[in-house]
């Protein structure tokens, strides 16, 4: 069924090749919804119009109104506010057009695997700390983003890259091998990722205590810091991890092996996967090949301490460290040697690195560096750069240990969802498994939309109270009008009485349609713009309008059966359409509430 955008576009194309003898300019041809405060469904803005119709506005948009409702069926009437020409679409299309969506599976949505392939990368923690509210955002979106581009057709692989090694690796290893006295998480009852963590921040406090006494003995700060003995160490370290000494190497695989299986915990309370995982450990000896190779090519230049880098002056950029002077890797390293990696496995023409807005530069470099390397698929290489997450307590800091832990979040969002929903006091029947379940819905629910209905590059507050409100743009009151609408579904007694697609539809219904019509450019919005905001905030403007129509329009009371049957089958359609996008979200949507 052709959309009324084209099917008034082709009529307003005719009216003026009939009434002015020449054919249309596409920009001079501009429909736009009609304003709520008029009546109509699109307007055509006449302005650009007058050039050809050597007429007023008001003229030029009663010959037009006048002709299309003469000769575009879907036509039925027009009004004219100055320079606008209001056009009223009959009320078949809209029945009509509901019915094709009933008959429509995955409407909205392109043909699985029709576009280009494109990968995903997000997350992308580091093994010496747990994930926290930061981390959230990251995952959500990246999941989120990806979900969005499969509903457009694109074939994606969703990665991340696990930054298993480096200094900062390093110093939660020192901090533990010096003060540990061997404790393991199955020894303490600590979550792996927890307890290397709290190691990093017992480096950091180690390390500010030894610079100050080096301070009150007369050393500079800038050189107390370089020669405060436990940086030293840490240092050291890396040296000999990079050399493969067996026993940093063992310490290294024990320790991290603790961080994966808390990390397995969290993204499975989070709800998100990854189609495959990269190590940096494996990625930055490729990394540094690559250095050496651009560097015996005379791509490169080499300081005097030994170290490499390269100069991108001349591209609007600055010079950047490639290798350290002692041969050790820094991050963009094992970022070379990634992407080429990735490149050689899955040959996509997207590569979408979801990282905050702080390493806005280091992307930039990245893709100019692997050009001048000569990889031309580089140019493909996108940053879904995003804001930071603030709390009404300030900023996070991961060496103070000042962080929101991601499951201690998670589970006061379940803790939250499950003090409200006991005191609305509408779970009776559900079974203490079941009303569990529910609980971990709604609060992830609302933890998610609340940070995805806010647009990416955006700066965020998050207030967890505020995001688990059952009233408003939250995401307990998206589920519990899905609810509410399945419970209708479930009292109502389908048949196969068919609506009349002529019959008229009230106001209500009409303004419901007409946003379910607009949803297929939603989604292809939402995949061009990276942005689950779009889907998230369509969904709320969707789930507000049913909540008008089901206040104001009876259902079964209804006696014409025709009519509370399209009632009962336009529910349906936006329960669909609501489970559909909250799933985009990586949400879910719960049968009862």
């Amino acid at each position: 069924m052709k959309k009324i955008e084209e099917i008034l576009y082709l009529g307003a194309q005719k009216a003026i090749q009939t009434l002015y003898g020449v054919e249309s300019d596409e920009k001079l041809i501009q429909l736009q919804k009609t304003r709520k405060d008029f009546e109509g469904d699109l307007t055509l803005v006449v302005f650009p119009l007058l050039r050809v119709s050597k007429k007023s506005p008001e003229q030029t948009a009663e010959e037009l109104g006048f002709w299309m409702t003469q000769n575009v069926v879907e036509v039925c009437g027009f009004n004219v506010v100055k320079g606008f020409l209001n056009l009223e679409v009959f009320n078949a299309y809209w029945t009509q057009f509901l019915a094709t969506v009933l008959d429509t599976s995955n409407f909205g949505f392109a043909i699985p695997n029709s576009a280009k392939p494109i990968m995903v990368e997000y997350s992308s923690p580091n093994t010496n700390k747990p994930l926290h509210l930061g981390h959230l955002r990251n995952n959500f979106l990246g999941y989120s983003v990806s979900e969005i581009l499969k509903a457009n057709g694109h074939k994606v692989t969703k990665v991340q890259i696990v930054n298993d090694r480096g200094i900062h690796i390093c110093k939660s290893m020192v901090a533990w091998e010096k003060y540990g006295k061997g404790e393991t998480p199955a020894s303490t009852g600590i979550k792996g990722d927890k307890l290397v963590g709290n190691y990093y921040v017992k480096f950091d406090q180690i390390y500010k205590e030894q610079i100050a006494e080096l301070i009150t003995k007369g050393i500079e700060e800038e050189e107390a810091k370089k020669q405060a003995p436990i940086m030293i160490e840490a240092q050291e370290m890396l040296v000999k991890w990079e050399n493969n000494d067996p026993e940093i190497r063992s310490l290294w695989e024990m320790m991290n092996g603790w961080v994966y299986d808390g990390f397995e915990s969290t993204y499975n309370t989070m709800g998100v996967d990854f189609d495959k995982l990269y190590y940096e450990s494996d990625t930055f000896l490729l990394g540094k090949d690559e250095v050496l190779k651009a560097l015996d090519q005379g791509k490169l230049f080499k300081k005097e301490n030994g170290s490499i880098w390269i100069d991108l002056t001349s591209q609007g950029l600055d010079n950047k460290l490639l290798l350290r002077g002692d041969g050790t890797s820094v991050y963009i390293t094992q970022d070379i040697g990634t992407a080429i990696i990735r490149h050689k496995e899955y040959n996509c023409e997207e590569y979408i690195y979801v990282v905050g807005n702080e390493q806005d530069y280091h992307f930039q470099v990245l893709a100019k560096v692997l050009q001048e390397f000569g990889f031309e698929w580089a140019s493909g290489i996108q940053h879904l750069s995003y804001g930071m997450v603030d709390l009404p307590t300030g900023k996070m800091k991961s060496r103070e240990g000042t962080v929101v832990d991601a499951d201690d979040l998670m589970l006061e969002m379940k803790n939250t969802a499950q003090e409200i929903s006991e005191e609305l006091g509408k779970l009776e029947g559900l079974a203490i498994e079941e009303k569990d379940a529910l609980f971990h819905k709604i609060g992830m629910g609302a933890l998610k939309y609340y940070i995805l209905k806010v647009d990416p590059k955006k700066r965020m507050l998050f207030n967890p109270k505020e995001s688990v409100d059952f009233a408003g743009n939250t995401g307990p009151f998206i589920q519990y009008t899905y609810a509410r609408i399945q419970s209708i579904l479930r009292k109502a007694a389908i048949s196969d009485c068919d609506f009349d697609t002529s019959s008229k539809l009230n106001t209500n219904e009409k303004d419901l349609v007409k946003l379910i019509h607009d949803y297929p450019e939603t989604v292809q919005l939402a995949g061009v713009t990276h942005s689950p905001a779009v889907i998230a905030n369509y969904t709320y403007d969707l789930v507000k309008l049913y909540n008008s129509f089901y206040q104001n329009v009876s259902i079964f009371n209804e006696e014409d059966a025709a009519l509370q049957m399209m009632r009962i089958q336009l529910s349906a359609v936006v329960g669909d359409i609501i489970k559909r996008s909250m799933k985009l979200l990586g949400i879910e949507v719960p049968e009862q509430m």
